[in-house]
């Protein structure tokens, strides 16, 4: 299954999606204390159910891999593997993932993109030899819809 091949694909890039719910846990406990860690792992495996996450995972990591074998056309291989700020097409597929569960994920999304919490700041270190131009981002996606998705759900006891 898609799904499977998927998850496997971030294992094998160092991910687990534990990692990524530790991050939504940090996005979502100030909001609501009584969240529990299995609640925003069952969050992240809603997201990694979604076609459209498959895909864009697979993508991401497939340039990302390129780069790092040097597969890639100049000045593009550059430019993913500094991860250069201005070039926006990494932020541009996992903002897909972020908007999901609606536009509060595109507020999670920014946070931690620029803040690089947990594993984030892991795939974000440029001296490994690996390239995480894309997968950083997406991450910071899946983590953002999970959470958004929590924050909806929670949001309906309001009413």
């Amino acid at each position: 299954m898609l799904r499977e091949k998927v998850i496997q694909m971030l294992k094998d890039r160092g991910v687990e999606l534990k990692e990524i719910a530790e991050i939504v846990y940090k996005l979502q406990s100030p909001f609501n204390p009584d969240l529990t860690m299995e609640e925003c792992l069952e969050s992240v495996e809603r997201v990694m159910d979604k076609r459209e996450v498959h895909h864009t995972v697979m993508t991401g990591i497939a340039l990302d891999m390129a780069a790092e074998n040097n597969a890639l056309p100049e000045p593009l291989l550059t430019i993913i593997k500094n991860d250069e700020p201005l070039y926006g097409v990494d932020e541009s597929l996992a903002v897909a993932i972020a908007s999901i569960y609606g536009t509060i994920g595109f507020t999670s999304f920014g946070y931690l993109d620029k803040n690089k919490i947990g594993v984030m700041a892991r795939l974000d270190d440029k001296n490994n030899g690996q390239v995480h131009c894309f997968l950083d981002d997406i991450i910071a996606g899946i983590a953002s819809a999970a959470s958004a998705r929590l924050a909806h759900s929670r949001g309906n006891d309001i009413l």
